[in-house]
Parts: structure tokens; C-alpha cells; sequence
């Protein structure tokens, strides 16, 4: 138990919240862009297949891009207007990718398009199941896993629980406590869903301690004949990862390298069951999503609800950036990414915009590193009791399968806690990413020459 009785985990953070500058702004609509720019690949899992050509008029919501096989989900136009071009875009990570380049109608009323309605009370789990993949909906809290992938149960598992994840331990971000706070009926409709789907008996709400209003508004609002209940975590950093959650709501542990299904748990962040409740009934596509745009450098900071594919210059000059911006991240400050240019597109993973200015990060050369000293803070703040110490050398040296094999490296989830609290700023989690990539790039080349050792 963490704070006062609250629910939570062992070990963690406490990193600066800065939610108080947004929090309480209510979530504006956001303009179109002159272009708007889709990857096909906004999920883990293969790349969407283009349905439509070069010079095409499409209607907002429109299917662009169909799912190429089971590990993928289908892309939707985020606005009505024209197919400029389809090629190669910038990617969050420097590389190009594929993608499409849409042009809105400046006359468009943009009314999203309606299609095939999925109907809670008279759906098949199945049907539910492909209902989530057309509709292209993946993790919105910054994993874009496919959720269709997620909800589906294997033989034998037995799920009793689903946890819906509105904790957003992230500093800076609140578009979950937004969502929770203007979308309550959407989330509630996504729950009957995902309750029928999964079969399990409950649901639970897991709300950190800094959202109190959110909780009591949920609270007062719960329908009756729903088995579901809100519960207040401690706040603590990472208190959103699904592991955390678990065994801070249910006191299970999911396995070493296992999953939630496990042990009978399935987590779902609350802004996707609240776009499964917006989008299931009216058969329509995911198209736009809520994210916090912040940070010192940002002069108007907000929630919003922007078009998917919307680029990241647009979007910065049309809120206004200071001069002195130093760092942009896609996602906030602990787990996200900071982009090497402002050409890339907001996609569906992208939960926030956290710029800084160089009064926070200093010039971009970054801090001197020193050798470890072996203080073991961070053994202390790592939530999975991993060494990060020791794994840091091994990863300096390129001990890379000794990493993975004897010290549990595909367990980190890459929460940033070690690297935050270590006074020889060793940049542990890059190294551990790093590793990780190598890890699977070597068990890849062993699959392909036939498993050989």
C-alpha cells in the first residue's frame, strides 16, 4: 500500500507532477492543417495497405488504409479533401516511412462518416474484436499496440478483470484526466464493450490520488447495472505501467517475460475504451485524438483534440513557441521521444507535446557523464527490482544476450526511473533500448538461419 492507505507498488519515483498549467483546461478542437501527413505504420505490428490513389476526394473518417493481416489495424482520413500524394514520410525517429499526404477541402463542413454500426448488446466477441481493428483504435497512452491484439484471449486464459489505466503518472500530461472528465459516457459505453467482449465479471478504474475531481465525477456517475468501481492509486511514477497497476489493484504479479492475461487481467488506458465507446456505435474510424500540448517553450498550452497526421510545425507555430525552445518531445519528459525534426506527424501513439526551453535543459551537448559510483539509487527507484547499475556495464561492454538471458533486460519497460535518479547521469535507459534492439536483431538472424545456436 503507498500514501495514507492508497494503493501502489513498490519502489518508483517522485519527479515533478507540472499538471497544474493544464489540467484544468477543457479540451479544444484543433484547426486543420493545409497537410496533413498519415504514416501507415502508427502501431506495433506491419504497416496499413493504401485502398485509395493519388488525386482521390475522401470523406473525414473515410477507411484510407486496410489492416494487413492480423498484427495491424486500418488507417482512416483525418479530414475531407484530397489524396496529394502517396510516398514516403518522416517518421519520430528520424527514418522515413510510408505514408499519406492529405489535403483538406477549406469549404468542408468535415462531418465524420458514418459506417456500419457494431451494437453492444447484440455483437459477438468476434465481431466486437474486428469492429476495434477496422476502427484502426491502438493503445492511446503512448504504446499504439493493437488493441484488437490485446482483447483477444487465448485458449485456456480466462480473463476476470479488466483494469481500465486513467492513471497518467507521465509528468505534464492530462488529456486522460480531461477524457475522464468530459467523456465519462464514452468511456462507460467502451467498458460494456470490452466487458462483453473479455467476459470477465468486473471492471476497475485506476485513478491516481492528483485526479480527485475525476474520480468523484466518474464515481457519481457509475450506471447501476455496471460491475465497475473507481479506485484511488498514490501518486508515483511509474504508477501507470500495467505491471504496477496490477499488483497495486489486484496484489497479482505478472510473471517474468508473461503478460496480464496471466493472471486473468487485461489493462486498457481510459482515452482508448473512451474512443471504443465514441467510435464502435456509429461504425466510424479513428481519425483525431486528445493530447497535451505543454512545457515551458509552449505559450498556448492546452488539451486538445487534433487531427491524426497533423505536423508537428503546424502545430507548434499555431500555438506559439518560445524562442529559446531547446527540446520537443512527442509524449512527455520520462518515457518520450524527442524529435530530431519538426516535420513528423502527430499518430495515434503521440499522447502530448512537452517542449522545453534552455533554461530547463541546459544547451543541447549533454551533461558529462562519470563512472558509476554504486550508490544503488538506482536499484532503489527501478519498479521491476532489476539492476540497472549492472546492467549498464554489461551494456557498455556489449554483453548484450547476457543482459537478456541472465538479468531479465526484456522485462524493463523503459520507464526512465534509473537513468532520472542517477548522479552520474549514465544514460541507462538509451543503453538498455540500445540492447534491446540487439537482442532482438540477433534472435531475428537466428530464426532466419533455422535456429541454429
Amino acid at each position: 500500500m503507498g500514501h495514507r492507505g492508497q494503493r501502489s507498488f513498490r519502489h518508483g519515483i517522485h519527479p515533478p507532477e507540472h499538471k497544474d498549467e493544464t489540467k484544468g483546461l477543457a479540451i479544444r478542437q484543433f484547426p486543420f492543417a493545409p497537410v496533413l501527413v498519415v504514416p501507415l505504420s502508427q502501431h506495433i505490428g506491419k504497416p496499413a495497405v493504401p485502398v485509395v490513389r493519388e488525386g482521390q476526394e475522401v470523406v473525414r473518417g473515410q477507411r484510407i488504409a486496410r489492416a494487413d493481416g492480423f498484427m495491424s489495424v486500418s488507417m482512416h482520413a483525418p479530414a475531407s479533401g484530397r489524396v496529394r500524394r502517396i510516398g514516403l514520410v518522416p517518421g519520430a525517429r528520424g527514418q522515413m516511412v510510408p505514408g499519406i499526404y492529405i489535403e483538406p477541402f477549406p469549404g468542408s463542413t468535415q462531418e465524420v462518416m458514418e459506417g456500419r454500426p457494431c451494437r453492444v448488446d447484440e455483437a459477438e466477441p468476434a465481431e466486437i474484436l474486428a469492429a476495434i481493428q477496422d476502427a484502426g483504435i491502438v493503445g492511446l497512452g503512448g504504446a499504439a499496440f493493437p488493441t484488437h491484439v490485446k482483447l483477444s484471449v487465448p485458449e485456456g486464459k480466462r480473463i476476470d478483470t479488466v483494469v481500465i489505466n486513467g492513471v497518467e503518472c507521465e509528468p505534464w500530461l492530462t488529456t486522460d484526466h480531461r477524457v475522464m472528465l468530459e467523456q465519462h459516457d464514452d468511456i462507460f459505453m467502451g467498458l460494456r464493450y470490452l466487458l462483453r467482449l473479455t467476459g470477465a465479471e468486473r471492471a476497475i478504474i485506476g485513478v491516481e490520488a492528483n485526479k480527485l475531481d475525476a474520480v468523484e465525477h466518474l464515481r457519481a456517475r457509475l450506471p447501476g447495472d455496471l460491475p465497475v468501481s473507481v479506485e484511488v492509486l498514490a501518486v508515483k511514477y511509474p504508477q501507470g505501467a500495467e505491471k504496477m497497476l496490477i499488483t497495486a489493484l489486484l496484489g497479482r504479479e505478472v510473471p517474468s517475460g508473461g503478460l496480464p492475461l496471466d493472471v486473468g487481467v487485461v489493462v486498457i488506458n481510459v482515452a482508448t475504451t473512451a474512443e471504443i465507446g465514441r467510435l464502435l456505435p456509429h461504425g466510424a474510424g479513428i481519425q483525431e485524438r486528445v493530447i497535451t500540448i505543454t512545457g515551458p517553450a509552449i505559450r498556448d498550452r492546452g488539451n486538445y483534440r487534433i487531427p491524426i497526421g497533423t505536423p508537428l510545425r503546424f502545430l507548434l507555430d499555431t500555438v506559439g513557441l518560445r524562442p529559446d525552445v531547446s527540446r520537443v518531445f512527442l509524449g512527455g519528459p520520462m518515457m518520450g521521444t524527442a524529435v530530431a525534426s519538426l516535420d513528423v506527424p502527430i499518430t495515434k501513439g503521440t499522447s502530448g507535446v512537452t517542449a522545453f526551453t534552455v533554461a530547463e535543459t541546459g544547451p543541447i551537448t549533454s551533461a558529462p557523464e562519470y563512472p558509476c559510483i554504486r550508490c544503488g539509487y538506482c536499484l532503489d527507484a527501478c519498479p521491476l527490482f532489476l539492476n540497472p547499475a549492472e546492467l549498464g556495464l554489461l551494456a557498455r561492454n556489449g554483453a548484450y544476450e547476457r543482459m537478456a538471458e541472465e538479468r531479465h533486460l526484456m522485462d524493463c519497460f523503459e520507464c526512465g526511473s534509473c537513468t532520472y535518479v542517477c548522479p552520474a547521469h549514465i544514460p541507462l535507459v538509451q543503453r538498455f533500448r540500445v540492447a534491446k534492439l540487439a537482442v532482438r536483431r540477433i534472435a531475428a538472424d537466428r530464426k532466419a538461419r533455422g535456429g541454429e545456436a
